[in-house]
């Protein structure tokens, strides 16, 4: 520094009281935290009522801290690495943690899920749906994101906000000259405010009041004031408030956006918990089918050798009849062994520890196959016929799968895909973005303007040092205050980055409008698929029936054929074999029969996930087709701005 041999600085920002230096006063992390918060969840709700027409009940990014993962973890004492692997609020904290209630302002216990205090819990389909809501790892990463989006917007908000500021300077100083020495005090502070219009115009304003004191000499003082503003009103680029705005615009429909993923998203999470569940489930009724066969298995060879003992059966069928067995054998663990690995990976999704001990509901399984939905597909008439079988050599009709028998879920191909198209979530966020690329374009072309700038400045008072201690105080006097007016003008002479980015941002736009073209014939591509796999379950669960019951009476025939010597062993392990094959195959069709009417409800956008992962099943019947029509063509960009626009206000 100049000088410093003759000037000394004593001390320069004294810290004063925190109530001073912030109009709100001291702030503490958690208080920040939680303001946060809250403005998020307003912005989360106000979004949510203008996107679905509802709030989402109980939204928080906030995880219990006894979850059922820790409860696992401690009740079967599973071994962990660090506490951590328990939950974030079981973590060792460094010293110098910021926020001392974060973890104390949760709630403790997981309330909406009690399983009782069994050491391995059984966990029914609505309970999987309710832990995976609470713990999956996946889940909790949605939600998050839906949060930041909030925060986004409250961000671009802050942008069009009075932002005020207040600084406070205190210097001591001591001056050492060859005849004498001058101490002294100087505080300087002030206080400013701007403020950005979604004109574009911006306006600064700041008060400063200095305090200049002598502690030397004549020990005088003297106060300096001074008072600057500034405006800029932008005339030609920058002057549009659709222009000005748009950031704000964006991020208030990100936010919309942000719910319509996670909307969709509930509803594919759900129906991926439901089918691993179940297909759990048809694993363990795998295993079950293999032991039976096993079992039977061993009663053929133990007769196959009994009777190859009395000299009434080869020892050739006998080895064939050991070969079987040891095949059963090998069927049965790798299906134990399956069962397993599908429990694994269920517990993954759920996001507890895969060492865990838990149990699936057998029950919902049995209700599944017993249902009233199934029971028209099992009975044996469907297949079965009185009527003469014709000569081998007639002509061959074959009789393609009709939709009298189709359940209520298996719409028409043009109905469903009319519902779909009106309600999935992924195709209105496709449809916004091509409105948002519009948008794009009218900005760039915005930047090709010339920039014409209105400019006006104030200045009162003056400021006050400690070579002006002696100075009378300053005043605010507009007479002789300093004013300017200054226009400038950018000519769009050089506009070349300008000029490409207005092609890129057309080009962007007809990248969009492909991209939702794409995702409109994927919807009902997806709806064709689910609908065909649908029919393709219901005759397979007729068929399977059929053979389940074919099977089984050709098990019980070769016993008879087998005792009565007219049958050989091989032929009864081949019919057991079949009727073990029948078995898997019927429960596979009815399974996949269930899974593919959820799969429709999320493909058509109608499966409603509340907030604890519960879901709400659709009912055909409420859909009018004809108002569907009508409805459908008043949808489109003019729906999405009308949503928009509601969240902007």
């Amino acid at each position: 520094m100049a000088g410093m041999d003759a000037h000394r600085i004593i001390g320069q920002g004294i810290v004063v009281s925190c109530a001073l230096l912030t109009l709100g006063g001291c702030r503490s992390p958690e208080s920040y935290r939680t303001q946060a918060d809250d403005v998020a969840t307003k912005i989360l709700d106000e979004s949510w009522q203008a996107a679905m027409g509802r709030t989402e009940d109980g939204f928080t990014i906030e995880p219990a801290s006894d979850t059922l993962r820790r409860r696992l973890l401690l009740d079967q004492h599973l071994p962990m690495r660090i506490p951590a692997s328990a939950g974030s609020s079981d973590d060792e904290l460094i010293e110098q943690w910021p926020d001392a209630r974060y973890f104390a302002d949760r709630r403790f216990d997981d309330t909406s899920i009690n399983l009782g205090d069994a050491q391995v819990p059984k966990i029914s389909l609505n309970e999987a749906l309710m832990i995976a809501a609470s713990n999956s790892r996946l889940y909790q990463s949605q939600k998050e994101t839906v949060f930041q989006t909030a925060l986004r917007l409250d961000l671009q908000r802050n942008a069009f906000r009075s932002i005020w500021a207040g600084v406070l300077d205190t210097t001591a100083s001591s001056s050492l000259g060859a005849n004498s020495e001058t101490n002294g005090i100087l505080n300087q502070d002030s206080v400013s405010v701007s403020r950005r219009f979604k004109d574009g115009s911006q306006f600064l304003g700041l008060l400063a009041v200095d305090l200049a004191k002598l502690l030397s000499g004549s020990k005088e003082s003297s106060t300096g004031v001074r008072l600057d503003t500034s405006l800029s009103i932008p005339l030609l680029r920058g002057s549009s408030r659709f222009v000005v705005s748009e950031p704000l615009t964006q991020a208030q429909r990100d936010v919309v956006y942000s719910i319509y993923r996670f909307e969709r998203f509930k509803r594919t999470f759900a129906v991926g918990i439901a089918s691993d569940y179940l297909s759990v489930l048809q694993q363990l009724d795998r295993v079950a089918n293999a032991q039976a066969n096993y079992e039977r298995v061993i009663s053929s060879t133990r007769r196959a050798r009994r009777l190859a003992d009395a000299g009434r059966l080869p020892e050739i069928q006998v080895d064939q009849s050991v070969q079987d067995e040891l095949r059963a054998r090998d069927s049965w663990i790798s299906a134990v062994q399956a069962h397993e690995r599908s429990l694994d990976r269920f517990k993954m999704s759920l996001g507890l520890p895969t060492d865990a001990k838990i149990e699936l509901d057998p029950a919902e399984f049995d209700v599944l196959l017993n249902s009233d939905r199934y029971a028209r597909y099992l009975e044996p008439q469907k297949l079965g016929t009185d009527e003469p079988v014709p000569p081998a050599d007639a002509p061959v009709t074959l009789k393609p799968p009709s939709a009298e028998d189709a359940g209520p879920m298996e719409l028409l191909e043009s109905d469903a895909i009319l519902i779909a198209l009106m309600n999935r979530l992924d195709l209105r966020v496709a449809v916004g973005e091509i409105v948002d690329a519009q948008r794009g374009v009218v900005v760039a072309a915005d930047n090709l303007r010339a920039d014409v700038t209105l400019l006006g400045s104030a200045s009162l008072g003056e400021p006050r040092s400690l070579s002006s201690a002696d100075s009378d105080n300053a005043q605010l006097r507009t007479d002789r205050g300093f004013y300017s007016l200054l226009i400038g003008i950018d000519l769009p002479i050089e506009r070349t980055a300008e000029r490409n980015s207005y092609r890129n941002a057309l080009i962007s736009y007809e990248q969009t409008v492909r991209g939702f073209q794409e995702i409109e014939d994927s919807v009902k591509f997806d709806v064709r698929t689910v609908l065909g796999n649908l029919l393709e379950a219901r005759e397979s669960i007729q068929i399977q029936a059929e053979a389940v019951r074919v099977a089984q009476r050709r098990v019980d025939s070769t016993n008879l054929f087998l005792q009565a010597g007219r049958a050989e062993i091989r032929d009864l392990l081949e019919a057991q074999n079949a009727l073990n094959a029948a078995q898997d195959a019927l429960t596979s069709a009815v399974v996949s029969y269930r899974i593919g009417e959820l799969e429709l409800q999320r493909d058509l956008g109608v499966l409603d996930v509340t907030g604890d992962g519960l879901w709400v099943e659709f009912d055909p019947s409420t859909y009018d087709i004809d108002e569907l029509k009508e409805a459908l063509g008043e949808l489109g960009s003019n729906e999405h701005n009308r949503i928009s626009k509601n969240v902007m206000n």
